[in-house]
């Protein structure tokens, strides 16, 4: 018998010669795509918002404890020395500043003026009409007033005052 003939390896075809699949490199992480930026630009304006608020917070809180501690002193004062004339030119002179930081014409202002600066602050009628019978008694040479009554609704007016509870200015028809 003979034996077959052995096969022989066919010639190698010429051509390019196949590599493995590559995959692109991964994405850089610089730049970020555009939904990051505006991510990053709400996180921002959040946070300076919530900065804003924080210092106003913070501002109002310790101007509202400097003017009760303000009024605290003066109520201290009148109860030592039982003046009170100066507890009622005291209290109405603080009522006024605090009024000018929302009224800068508070200072000069005089009687409906006067009285309707006190109106913007919301507070009930009676303390409001306590604040404004401050405004009388101050020029009386002996009042005859109920007094905590009056130092109680000017706290009220004072703590409203300063914490921002100021309605909108009317202004005047021509």
């Amino acid at each position: 018998m003979i034996a077959p003939p052995a096969r022989v390896p066919a010639p190698a075809v010429d051509g390019p010669q196949l590599r493995d699949i590559h995959l692109p490199p991964d994405p850089s992480w610089w730049p970020p795509a555009p939904g990051w930026w505006l991510l990053g630009a709400v996180a921002l304006a959040l946070l300076s918002f919530a900065a804003w608020w924080w210092r106003r917070h913070r501002r109002v809180t310790r101007q509202r404890r400097q003017v009760l501690a303000e009024m605290s002193r003066l109520r201290e004062r009148h109860r030592v020395d039982g003046d009170d004339a100066r507890l009622f030119a005291d209290t109405h002179q603080l009522l006024r500043r605090v009024a000018r930081t929302q009224e800068p014409l508070a200072g000069q202002q005089r009687g409906a003026a006067w009285y309707a600066t006190l109106a913007r602050v919301r507070v009930d009628a009676a303390t409001l009409q306590q604040v404004r019978q401050l405004d009388v008694v101050i020029y009386r040479p002996l009042p005859t007033v109920d007094i905590p009554p009056l130092v109680a609704a000017a706290e009220a007016w004072l703590r409203a005052a300063t914490s921002r509870r100021w309605k909108p200015a009317q202004v005047p028809h021509a």
